[in-house]
């Protein structure tokens, strides 16, 4: 008999980073591992999952919708919250129970209030997909607000507490596990590459390359002001940052700077292996990460990257001075010092390619789908044992 996994999402229609893990690690482990997958969303309706899903794959949507709510005023999406949160906890009980799993797994989310309540009798795992410091931030993060703020403290002491009744809490990076001291249940997994590209880039163009959405996060208006000190040096080379979102404010400041020539924003492209194989240096300019995949992605096309040193990912993705560089966390100085010094240096800067294809290799599918495999097989021994 097939062991049972459950995954429980917010949802799987939007281009994003979680959907795309989630979706790579479901399809490995159903078509692969020959495990029975079902995943569990809570909003979503109709609309189809963005990225591929095998068929052998069961997706049950909820129909909770917790996106209506927060076109309401702040104290009303409260109360709407708590009415819907009811509606969760109700309607995933019985479908947990109808499909009687093995393990869950929460992506510690809404269902992390009170997953481990529901007794359906399988071991409850929980993962995440940032670093603890943003967790339980609210949207629009950037702004100050006092009572927000107070609000974020309450439900992380409140995420401790249910964190710590999981049978086992995964996180993506050494760094930020040590950040959740006040458990003892934390394992690390990192997130797997979606493939590992035939072709690399010979690092001969003079190109940058920068991927992720417009957003306070990624920190590409730090990376503008960064490439203006590069781009005064070497006005030769030119930026290009794919992604979407709030691109009129990263247009106007591009503008502004006269910038227009040598850094350009693209739209998302399917073949962004390519994008890379065309670049010979990638930048991540965020000021934080649940992991960065982008740097991993980019490694392996045998792009050596420069990014901020921030939490959570780049330490771990990148050996600094050895398939990559670091730069002190949103120092646009140091980030275009670092830019420059690639630019100026084409031969650190192939041989640190080559270097950044072979390490990155531990993070291809088979060697993170292993580990989950093992920490599975694992948990349901030691439950057998109980």
């Amino acid at each position: 008999m097939k062991t049972k996994i459950v995954y429980c999402v917010p949802h799987l229609f939007i281009l994003g980073g979680i959907e795309r893990v989630i979706t790579l690690k479901a399809n490995y482990l159903a078509d692969v591992l020959g495990y029975e997958v079902s995943i569990i969303t809570a909003d979503g309706g109709d609309r189809k999952p963005y990225f591929k899903l095998s068929s052998a794959i069961n997706v049950i949507n909820l129909n909770i919708n917790f996106d209506e709510i927060y076109k309401k005023p702040f104290i009303k999406q409260i109360f709407q919250y708590l009415i819907k949160q009811k509606q969760f906890k109700k309607k995933l009980k019985e479908t947990l129970f109808k499909i009687h799993p093995d393990i869950t797994i929460s992506l510690v989310r809404r269902e992390i209030n009170f997953i481990n309540s529901i007794h359906d009798g399988s071991i409850k795992l929980g993962e995440i997909h940032v670093n603890k410091m943003n967790s339980r931030k609210f949207r629009g993060e950037e702004t100050d607000n006092s009572i927000k703020r107070l609000i974020e403290k309450y439900l992380r002491g409140k995420l401790i507490r249910k964190l710590k009744k999981l049978d086992q809490f995964i996180v993506i990076d050494q760094q930020d596990k040590k950040q959740w001291y006040e458990l003892n249940n934390v394992t690390v997994i990192s997130n797997p590459l979606p493939s590992f590209p035939l072709k690399q880039s010979d690092c001969s163009t003079h190109q940058v390359i920068a991927v992720g959405r417009h957003s306070y996060q990624k920190g590409f208006d730090l990376l503008i002001n960064s490439w203006n000190l590069v781009s005064k040096k070497h006005p030769d080379w030119v930026l290009k940052i794919y992604g979407e979102g709030k691109g009129n404010e990263l247009k106007n400041q591009i503008k502004s700077l006269n910038l227009e020539k040598t850094c350009i924003l693209e739209n998302p492209v399917n073949n962004i292996v390519d994008k890379y194989c065309e670049s010979s240096v990638f930048v991540l300019s965020s000021r934080y990460e649940g992991f960065g995949m982008v740097i991993a992605e980019a490694m392996s096309c045998g792009v050596p990257p420069v990014s901020f040193a921030c939490p959570c990912g780049p330490r771990d993705i990148i050996k600094d001075n050895v398939d990559g560089l670091l730069a002190e966390p949103e120092n646009i100085s140091d980030l275009a010092e670092k830019i420059c010094y690639l630019i100026e240096n084409e031969s650190v800067r192939k041989e640190m390619g080559e270097k950044a294809r072979i390490n990155v290799q531990r993070y291809r599918i088979e060697n993170i789908m292993s580990q989950w495999d093992k920490l599975f097989k694992s948990m349901l021994r030691n439950c057998n044992k109980s």
